[in-house]
């Protein structure tokens, strides 16, 4: 579980992010959602300690962030697992070379458990003969599982999703979502996903806080979020005839 205790974080005396408090729950997907510029890169990257924060606290299993040596961030960086809004995959490897990139790096594993681990996660994401292709041999659906499995080898603790469907057509968009979904309950992950896809909030928004201009506006789950009264979520999220649509349905039944 992560915990945020009334963070704020400034740029040139400029609060981006406003006395925000929240829990990420283990083992759900707690998507993070709002417009473009209400602060959700900058939380995502004060989470991720890229960013120090200016006031408040975050805790990872009641460990704060803040407090932590050099060498307890290490070990925290080594529970972390994280996909990139572009796959970020290394174009001169092969699939499996990306995946077992974190390993050789963060671990002194042998080569031949690194690439067993490897393999445990390929399968896990349900890529079938892909180990020796190049990132520009795949589909953009496939980069994205390369992308999971390379979060997942260290078996981490915290996943966390940059915009995971981005790019993506609806329907790889789904299987992307549900296979996240997956992992995280499997393994009993704390995962933190920055989104604006509407279908992945109503898929797989286990937990949902919604940001406008740096604060908390609202906090639930996707049922939460089809019989809120909040004004702010609904423009935000029912600005879409279609959502309008499921929503009434919802309701009715």
């Amino acid at each position: 579980m992560i915990s945020v205790e009334n963070i704020t974080k400034s740029f040139n005396d400029v609060e981006i992010l406003k006395g925000i408090s929240t829990e990420f729950e283990k083992g759900k997907t707690n998507l993070i959602i709002g417009q473009s510029g209400s602060g959700k890169t900058v939380f995502l990257k004060c989470l991720l300690g890229l960013f120090e924060i200016n006031t408040g606290t975050i805790s990872f299993e009641d460990k704060k962030l803040k407090e932590m040596t050099g060498k307890d961030r290490t070990i925290l960086r080594q529970e972390m697992g994280m996909v990139f809004q572009g796959s970020a995959l290394f174009d001169s490897m092969t699939v499996e070379e990306n995946i077992m990139f974190p390993m050789q790096m963060f671990t002194k594993k042998a080569d031949s458990e690194i690439r067993d681990r490897a393999n445990i996660a390929i399968k896990r994401v349900n890529l079938i003969n892909a180990n020796t292709k190049f990132p520009d041999e795949i589909s953009g659906g496939m980069k994205k599982r390369v992308a999971i499995a390379r979060a997942i080898v260290m078996n981490p603790k915290y996943l966390f999703c940059d915009e995971p469907n981005s790019g993506l057509d609806p329907k790889t968009a789904i299987l992307i979502d549900n296979l996240i979904q997956e992992i995280t309950a499997e393994f009993k992950i704390t995962t933190v996903i920055n989104t604006h896809d509407m279908n992945s909030v109503m898929e797989i928004g286990e937990k949902i806080i919604f940001l406008k201009n740096g604060q908390k506006a609202w906090e639930g789950s996707n049922k939460d979020i089809f019989q809120t009264d909040n004004q702010v979520v609904s423009d935000f999220v029912y600005s879409s005839d279609l959502f309008k649509k499921v929503r009434e349905v919802y309701l009715k039944n």
